[in-house]
């Protein structure tokens, strides 16, 4: 059996369709967690928080992960615990968003709590996985109407496994932040001192004097957020058509991506004269999917199709943001070709396209749009947006990529051992990609794909194939 064949029936065990057997989960208890203190009140008198313009360019939705552990694991008071004296750190998850004196929207530290559920399934987690797309929603607490910034659910299996949820607003912090929330609460519940602990002035992104707006952010950042909903260029095919796929990229697999986007041009150079060998694994695994799902979707080669990456500017910015930063501070790149171009020129070629759309949202970017939004900061499209439902979710012709591949997701010990877990829950949007690190540690990737089902045939005999 070849490596090729290997890969294609380790990724066919993980797809998800919705003729899988649904886990039946029953909701057992619901209630809001407030925060406990050393003392009796919090050692800040601060009332409330202001957003920044990171946090005003996020999307009004709750983004959940999944976290699974098989026994032995805590108990669902332990964990209760732990979550309650990490949120007296993280106070932003368990206040409310409120106005100003200025009209502004604020995040209240007023310690009403967040959402902790508990729930149970009528399996154990082995019959359960693969998660369909049903058994993932309801491992997710509801978010509908929710005044909530965050919500908790503890799900138990028969076999004694646990599945943590941890649901959040966007609008409150980035994906960095949370992964190391995650972190804190396995330390609170340790009985471990939180370090780092969060770093919560939102008040350090300081526009320039004068503002020096160099890049033409309104056809970037408040055009290109908006999705594109003109239903003459949308496929025919409704919500019911959507479906979820899990490939599992293996260390072999990564690296003949890795060999093949070095050696598919001239004197390993990419379409610049630049070494190919620059590239990194999330660019050449990216470059791979975007070139196989435009000729599933079957686009044609005068067909524009961009990729919307997130682009973390902490580490970009000077000086550096401090990892343990409470908040967003993401913009993003949007790598943008033809179809001609991903069907006819090489996997070096594309790689190039969304390396250098990365590498050029920079120090200098991040400032530029910082000045940028302050001198329009009565805009109302410089404001969160809710995510509303769509007829056709979808990204179509473009992808949106969350990549989480930096994540420390084996220190979110909580004293039993690491996750064997770690998922995003099911997205509803065609063209949405999540890449997420295998926790076993074999430097195996994991890319989470929602496609419309017409497309998944094609999408299956091409994906493995990098000939």
């Amino acid at each position: 059996m070849t490596m090729y064949d290997t890969i294609k029936n380790e990724a066919s065990a993980m797809e998800i369709t919705s003729l899988s057997t649904s886990v039946q989960i029953e909701q057992v208890s619901s209630k809001l967690l407030q925060p406990i203190y050393d003392g009796d009140q919090p050692v800040s008198t601060t009332k409330s928080v202001p957003l920044t313009v990171f946090d005003k360019l996020a999307d009004d939705q709750y983004i959940p992960s999944l976290y699974a552990y098989k026994p032995p694991n805590p108990s669902n008071s332990f964990l209760e615990q732990g979550l309650r004296k990490v949120l007296s750190e993280y106070r932003e998850w368990a206040g409310r968003f409120g106005e100003d004196d200025n009209g502004q929207i604020v995040i209240l530290l007023n310690d009403e709590g967040l959402r902790f559920i508990e729930a149970s399934a009528d399996c154990t987690i082995d019959q359960a996985i693969p998660f369909t797309v049903s058994t993932m929603l309801k491992l997710t607490p509801s978010f509908e109407e929710s005044k909530e910034l965050a919500l908790v659910q503890l799900t138990r299996f028969t076999c004694g496994s646990v599945v943590v949820s941890f649901s959040s607003n966007h609008i409150v912090s980035d994906g960095v932040l949370v992964s190391q929330f995650m972190i804190s609460w396995s330390q609170a519940c340790r009985g471990l001192k939180i370090h780092p602990r969060p770093l919560h002035d939102r008040n350090i992104f300081v526009p320039r004097n004068p503002h020096s707006v160099k890049f033409d952010h309104r056809s970037i950042e408040i055009t290109k957020r908006k999705i594109n909903e003109d239903s003459t260029t949308m496929p025919p095919y409704s919500r019911d058509d959507l479906i979820h796929q899990i490939l599992h990229f293996t260390p072999e697999f990564i690296a003949k991506i890795k060999n093949k986007a070095s050696s598919s041009s001239s004197s390993c150079t990419g379409v610049k004269g630049v070494s190919s060998s620059r590239y990194s694994t999330f660019e050449c695994l990216i470059a791979h999917l975007w070139r196989v799902i435009t000729r599933a979707r079957g686009l044609s080669e005068s067909d524009k199709t961009y990729v919307k990456i997130s682009v973390n500017g902490r580490r970009r910015m000077r000086p550096p943001v401090p990892h343990e930063y409470f908040g967003n501070v993401v913009l993003w790149a949007f790598p943008e070709t033809q179809g001609k171009n991903l069907f006819d020129e090489s996997l070096s070629h594309t790689a190039e396209v969304i390396h250098d759309a990365v590498e050029n949202v920079n120090d200098e970017y991040f400032k530029s749009f910082i000045d940028f939004a302050n001198k329009n900061q009565d805009d109302g499209n410089l404001m969160p947006m809710k995510v509303h439902h769509m007829k056709v979710p979808s990204f179509w012709p473009n992808l949106e990529v969350q990549s989480w591949l930096g994540f420390p997701f084996n220190n979110v010990d909580f004293g039993f051992g690491k996750a064997s877990v770690v998922m995003p829950s099911f997205d509803p949007f065609e063209g949405e990609i999540y890449l997420v690190p295998a926790v076993v540690g074999d430097g195996s990737i994991y890319a989470h794909v929602t496609l419309f089902q017409q497309h998944l045939s094609l999408f299956k005999q091409i994906c493995y194939n990098i000939d």
